[in-house]
């Protein structure tokens, strides 16, 4: 499947979606997640565009496919992947986000000793993941109702893999649903694991490390390992999107 030629013209949901992710101040959304592995962009989506982009999961002809959790032990709830082309704002968000989230991706890299570096454009990394196979969009729409919840885990999905994704909060706390905190654990060598327990509210979204990022130690760097995971919901419903930048097999 090839990626958008950068001939055509932007539309207006490419244009929103530039705009709102430039208003953030990205030096320091860059230097929190260093420093924990997740970050939160707050408000990144109106409610009216939260609960627009909720309302697609009941659409099947948005998706490619349809996952029920329990049946592969991921946990217990269910998503469907979204298929190409995306829904505008979301197309437009992963290719405005992606410049901002590679300078960090590239700069672990680095410090990990890792060879790879990814490109500046969003196109340029689906062109490699097409050019290796990868041809399977990734953004996901997920749902939850009391009594589910997600296993830790890495969304890998093939060799090639950007090592940063987001996550965006379409319900709210303490009236659409209750329970269903965004946790993320980060275990370090002969160390125990850390947890973090990031708050969200409707529209906020957060970008956090899909696998492994750099720690400054007292003997240079180091690698951590992370993933990522939803607590049980305990009422109500509760919808997510992900923005995952790779393509997968």
């Amino acid at each position: 499947m090839s990626v958008r030629s950068p001939a055509i013209s932007p539309t207006s949901a490419d244009m929103s979606a530039e705009a709102r992710v430039a208003s953030y101040n990205w030096h320091s959304l860059a230097d929190e997640l260093d420093n924990y592995g997740c970050v939160v962009l707050p408000r990144l989506l109106s409610p009216d565009e939260c609960l627009s982009i909720a309302m697609l999961y009941s659409d099947e002809s948005h998706f490619r496919s349809h996952i029920h959790m329990a049946r592969h032990g991921f946990g217990k709830g269910e998503y469907r992947y979204f298929k190409y082309p995306l829904p505008g704002l979301l197309g437009g968000l992963r290719t405005a986000l992606y410049p901002h989230l590679a300078e960090v991706a590239n700069e672990w890299n680095a410090r990990m000793g890792i060879d790879e570096r990814y490109p500046a454009a969003h196109s340029s990394l689906l062109e490699q993941c097409h050019n290796a196979g990868q041809i399977r969009p990734t953004p996901l729409l997920l749902q939850y109702v009391p009594g589910d919840f997600n296993c830790l885990h890495q969304d890998l999905y093939g060799d090639l893999a950007f090592p940063i994704q987001i996550a965006i909060l379409l319900s709210e706390p303490g009236q659409d649903f209750t329970g269903g905190e965004f946790v993320l654990t980060e275990q370090r060598p002969r160390m125990q694991s850390r947890v973090e327990v990031v708050p969200l509210r409707r529209g906020d979204a957060v970008a956090f490390a899909v696998h492994n990022r750099p720690v400054q130690g007292s003997k240079g760097n180091y690698r951590v390992n992370l993933r990522h995971g939803v607590s049980r919901i305990r009422t109500g419903m509760r919808h997510t999107v992900g923005i995952i930048f790779h393509d997968a097999q």
